[in-house]
C-alpha cells in the first residue's frame, strides 16, 4: 500500500460534524459523469463520450463526456464570478471550510477508496493510502493563516515602511493523472482555494468518480458555489485550459509528452505552469544494508500499485555483493498475490487498461531482445476469476545496461530492472547520468555512505532506508531535472508561492504631519 503517516480517522474525528450520506457511497457510480458548474452537477450536452472501465474486468462502469466548448466557458465564467467574493474572503473564513472538509474526507475514506478500486484498480488498502496522502495536504491547508503571512520592515528609511503581502491569482486549473485519482486533485484545488483562488479541475477521464466525490464533500463543507468547477475530456479540454485567457495558472501531473505540451502551450499564453512528469527511480542497495528490511522495501516499492507510481522504485542498483540477494528478491516477489483490487488477498492489482498492459509487455520484450535476462516473467499471468482483466505479474529483468530501451523508458508497470555495479561511485554516476530526477533511495547501515550519496546525487527527492520518499506536505514535492517543468513545486511553501502573487507597499508618513493633541469641543459647532 502507499506509505502513510497516520492521522486520526473516521468517527474519532467526527465529534460535532453531521453530514448527509455521500451520494457516491457504496460504490454508486452514475451511468454518465457530470460536469460541475457553479455548484451544480450538470449533464453534458456532448455527443462524444469516453468509456470508463473496471481494469479487473474491462466492463464499462460509466461514461465521461468530452465537455463542450460552451460548457467549459461556462465553468470559467462561474469561477470568474466566484472569485470576486472568494478572493476577498478572510483567510480565517477559508480555514473554517477546510477544517470541515478534512473531517468529511476522514469520515468517507472507505467510500472514496471503493470508487478508486472500482475505476483505477488498485487494492483497497492502497486506495485508502491514496486518499490519506491527499488528506494530509488538506490538513496542511488548515494552517493557511501562517502560510499566507507577509513581511514588514518598519523604518526602512526616515518615516518609511515596507510591507509585502500575498494575494490570489484568480482562476486556476488542474489536470490530474489516472494513477492517483484522489491524492493529486487534493494537491491542487485545496491549495489553490485556501490562497483565495477559484478553480477548474479536470480529473483523469479514466477514473473521475473519486474526484467527483471529493468535490461533493467540498460543497458539503461550505465551499461557495463556483469556487471549484469540474470539466472532463481529453486533448480538447487540455488545450482549452492552456489557451483560455482567464485561467492564470495550470497544475499538471502525468506523462512526459503531455507535460511538455502543457508547459510549452500554457507558458506561451502567459500562464504559470507546474508539471510533474515521468521518472526512472533507482534504489541503491549497499551490501551492508539490513537485508530482510531492504528486500521487503524493494519488493513493495517496485511492484505495489502494479508499478503505476511516479515514485515507484523501478530500478535496483545492486552494489558489490548485494547482487547475490536477487534470488531472495525474486522469491519474495513470486509470492505476491495477483487479483482484483477489491479482493482482500490482492497484492498486485491490474494495470489501468489493455493498452497499458500491451505497452508494458512490449518493453519487457525489448529487454530480452537486447540481451537482458528475465528472472521472473509476469507477462502470461492469468487470474482465473478475472480472465478479462489487465493483469501483469511481477517481472524482474537482470543484466540491464543503461542503453537498453526498457532502462531508458518509464515502464509504469510491475517491472524491476536490475543493474549491477561494483562501487557506490558507479551507482551515483549511473543515476546522475539518467535524465530523470524525481526520486531515489539508498539502503545502508553506514551513515557516511548515506551522507555521501545524499550530497552527490542530483535528484530532487532522496530516501535513506525509505523506498518511496514523497515529502509530507509541510515540505514540498521536489522532483527535478527531466521529471519537472516549472519553478514552484506542489504543496507546502512552494505551493503557496505558485498560487499567489506578491504586492509590496512602500509608505511614507512624515512625523511632523501627525495630528497634535487637542481638546474635545463641547460647544455648538459653528460654520465660519
Amino acid at each position: 500500500m502507499f506509505p502513510i503517516l497516520h492521522t486520526l480517522r473516521g468517527a474519532e474525528c467526527m465529534t460535532s460534524l453531521v453530514c448527509r450520506n455521500l451520494s457516491y457511497a457504496g460504490g454508486k457510480v452514475p451511468s454518465t459523469t457530470q460536469n460541475v458548474i457553479g455548484g451544480q452537477w450538470v449533464e453534458s450536452s456532448t455527443d462524444t463520450w469516453i468509456d470508463v472501465c473496471n481494469p479487473a474486468t474491462n466492463q464499462v462502469i460509466t461514461k465521461v463526456p468530452q465537455t463542450t466548448m460552451a460548457e467549459m466557458e461556462q465553468a470559467v465564467e462561474s469561477a470568474k464570478g466566484a472569485f470576486g467574493s472568494w478572493g476577498k474572503t478572510s483567510p480565517m473564513a477559508r480555514q473554517q471550510i477546510m477544517f470541515r472538509y478534512q473531517q468529511l474526507i476522514k469520515a468517507n475514506i472507505g467510500e472514496i477508496a471503493k470508487l478508486i478500486t472500482l475505476e483505477q484498480g488498485k487494492t483497497l488498502a492502497d486506495a485508502e493510502g491514496d486518499v490519506m496522502r491527499g488528506l494530509q495536504v488538506v490538513e496542511q491547508c488548515c494552517s493557511n493563516t501562517n502560510l499566507l503571512l507577509g513581511e514588514t520592515l518598519t523604518g526602512v528609511s526616515k518615516d518609511m515602511d515596507l510591507t509585502s503581502f500575498k494575494t490570489p491569482l484568480g482562476v486556476c486549473a488542474g489536470i490530474a493523472p489516472f494513477n492517483f485519482p484522489a491524492m493529486i486533485p487534493l494537491w491542487m484545488f485545496p491549495m489553490a482555494t485556501i490562497c483565495g483562488n477559484t478553480y477548474i479541475m479536470k480529473p483523469s477521464e479514466r477514473d473521475p468518480t473519486a474526484c467527483m466525490a471529493l468535490v461533493e464533500l467540498l460543497k458539503e463543507a461550505g465551499m461557495p458555489d463556483g469556487v471549484v468547477n469540474v470539466i472532463h475530456g481529453q486533448h480538447d479540454t487540455v488545450n482549452f485550459i492552456c489557451d483560455q485567457p482567464d485561467i492564470r495558472a495550470i497544475s499538471f501531473v502525468g506523462g512526459d509528452a503531455a507535460g511538455r505540451h502543457i508547459y510549452s502551450r500554457g507558458s506561451a499564453n502567459g500562464k504559470r505552469v507546474q508539471c510533474n512528469m515521468g521518472a526512472k527511480n533507482h534504489g541503491v542497495i549497499m551490501p551492508d544494508a539490513n537485508k530482510e528490511y531492504t528486500i521487503n522495501q524493494l519488493v513493495g516499492a517496485a511492484f505495489g500499485a502494479a508499478g503505476q507510481r511516479c515514485m515507484a522504485l523501478s530500478t535496483a542498483v545492486m552494489v558489490g555483493e548485494a547482487k547475490d540477494w536477487m534470488e531472495e528478491v525474486a522469491e519474495k516477489a513470486s509470492k505476491l498475490r495477483i487479483s482484483a483490487g477489491h479482493e482482500p488477498h490482492a497484492d498486485i492489482p491490474p494495470v489501468i487498461s489493455p493498452e497499458a498492459k500491451e505497452r508494458i509487455c512490449s518493453l519487457i520484450q525489448t529487454a530480452v531482445d537486447e540481451g537482458a535476462e528475465l528472472m521472473i516473467d509476469g507477462r502470461k499471468v492469468t487470474v482465473e476469476e478475472y480472465p478479462d482483466g489487465n493483469f501483469v505479474g511481477p517481472t524482474i529483468i537482470t543484466n540491464m545496461k543503461k542503453g537498453m530501451t526498457a532502462y531508458i523508458n518509464e515502464i509504469f508497470g510491475p517491472v524491476l530492472c536490475v543493474v549491477n555495479v561494483d562501487t557506490l561511485e558507479e551507482a551515483i554516476e549511473l543515476i546522475n547520468s539518467n535524465p530523470y530526477g524525481n526520486g531515489t533511495a539508498i539502503f545502508t547501515t553506514n551513515g557516511a555512505t548515506a551522507r555521501k550519496f545524499t550530497q552527490e546525487i542530483d535528484i530532487g527527492q532522496i530516501g535513506v532506508n525509505v523506498s518511496i520518499p514523497v515529502p509530507l506536505p509541510m515540505m514540498s514535492f521536489s522532483g527535478s531535472r527531466g521529471s519537472f517543468l516549472g519553478d514552484s513545486h506542489f504543496y507546502g511553501k512552494q505551493g503557496v508561492h505558485f498560487f499567489t502573487q506578491t504586492k509590496t507597499v512602500t509608505s511614507l508618513w512624515k512625523a511632523e504631519d501627525a495630528t497634535s493633541d487637542s481638546k474635545s469641543a463641547t460647544s455648538m459647532p459653528v460654520l465660519r
